[in-house]
């Protein structure tokens, strides 16, 4: 029977992933809460499970004293010595307590306190595990569905992934085999305390770890990363190694690396682009695939005003304001877009041309074009030989007029 009991707390504790030792202490103080809810007393009471008899014992627990304070809990010396001859002061005397009489209530009782402490002790282990391992690339199998919510089998652990860690692009059915990042672990949660995504950007990441050997061995990381989870992924990489191309390894011979990381995300469309510490010059990387004509910063308010040719313009928002927000979100920086005649009537602010005066000031229609800074010298020669010699001549040119002025091409139209 003993052999069968203790059998029986293994094979628990090999299913719950928690030590013997643990079933065996949540055994011990269920059968003291059955015995104090069975004697009703405010005894010291303890427990002690054999393993050769399969018993739990209980017992009583007094420290000997020279003078008692605490009947219930302490003897004298002459009073210890009744139960234990060779008791001593400041030592403990253990009386048994019979455990037969407790019934079939605080059988119950004990139960539920061993199925609550072996949950906790099961929590805590699923806590102390997963809790290292936030930001790594796990296999799991969609086990259920919990509302809007669903609910994946890691193997040693359920974790949940709720709706907001989930793509937009993918249905879960259950079954499916998945591959998700673990996004945090909740000790206060009542269901799985593991947290799920395949939202978060660190999930591209982990892949691209998995598709190009140089993230993985370290020659190439993968500096920033913004998402829209189904829709969008920009990263910013960079190259230890002077003779690694960051974009090219991570987009692979043919695009077959990136194009792995796609068909795992059902088609969600991947921007790889180089990483720079100068902010002017990383916002305009991040904008790709639009092209950026100028750019200016402020460092104050880490802000970036970016300036592109019309024709680039919806290109450089992306539909819905995607682009310039992901960019944003990657640079970490706020990016206002301007259009080369937007800025040009704003009054050019910032070091591309000079401040113009109040609107309402006639003065503003008549500023030579030489006057503005950063125009390149070839530029103002061909606009005034096409007679366009200030500011307002060329603020009234439309795109068919400019494309009209001979010797303008495409570069030289270009604003800066």
């Amino acid at each position: 029977m003993a052999n069968l009991l203790y059998q029986q707390i293994e094979m628990l504790s090999r299913e719950k992933h928690i030590e013997p030792e643990v079933v065996v202490s949540a055994i011990e103080d269920a059968m003291v809460v059955a015995a104090r809810k069975f004697y009703k007393t405010e005894e010291d009471l303890r427990a002690k499970f054999n393993q050769e008899t399969g018993q739990v014992d209980v017992f009583t627990v007094h420290i000997v004293v020279e003078e008692v304070t605490d009947p219930k809990k302490e003897f004298t010396l002459a009073e210890a010595k009744r139960f234990d001859p060779n008791a001593v002061v400041g030592g403990e005397v253990v009386i048994p307590k019979p455990t037969d009489v407790l019934g079939r209530i605080a059988a119950q009782t004990a139960k539920q306190v061993i199925m609550q402490k072996v949950r906790e002790a099961e929590r805590d282990t699923i806590f102390n595990e997963y809790n290292g391992r936030v930001g790594e690339l796990v296999n799991c199998v969609v086990k259920r569905a919990e509302g809007p919510d669903i609910i994946v089998d890691l193997g040693r652990a359920e974790a949940r992934m709720p709706k907001r860690e989930q793509s937009r692009l993918e249905t879960y059915n259950i079954g499916d085999r998945l591959r998700v990042v673990i996004r945090a672990v909740d000790r206060s949660a009542k269901g799985p305390q593991v947290i799920a995504s395949r939202a978060d950007p660190i999930l591209v990441q982990r892949l691209f770890e998995m598709e190009v050997p140089e993230i993985y061995d370290g020659t190439v990381q993968i500096r920033a990363a913004a998402r829209e989870a189904g829709e969008r992924t920009k990263i910013a990489v960079q190259s230890r190694d002077k003779d690694v191309d960051p974009v090219g390894a991570c987009v692979g011979m043919k695009g077959s690396r990136v194009q792995a990381v796609v068909n795992e995300l059902n088609g969600e469309r991947i921007d790889i682009v180089p990483w720079s510490p100068d902010p002017e010059r990383f916002a305009k990387l991040a904008l790709a695939p639009a092209r950026v004509a100028r750019v200016f910063s402020d460092p104050e308010t880490k802000t970036i005003q970016a300036i592109v040719d019309e024709d680039q313009l919806s290109l450089a928002i992306g539909r819905n304001g995607q682009n310039v927000r992901l960019a944003s979100e990657l640079t970490g920086w706020k990016i206002d877009l301007y259009s080369s005649r937007e800025w040009l009537e704003r009054g050019g602010e910032g070091p591309l041309f000079a401040p113009l005066p109040p609107a309402d000031d006639e003065a503003a229609t008549k500023v030579s074009l030489r006057e503005l800074k950063g125009l390149p010298v070839e530029l103002v020669d061909v606009l005034e030989r096409a007679g366009h010699k200030t500011l307002q001549d060329i603020l009234d040119l439309e795109r068919e007029d400019v494309d009209k002025i001979a010797g303008m091409n495409a570069n030289s139209a270009r604003v800066g």
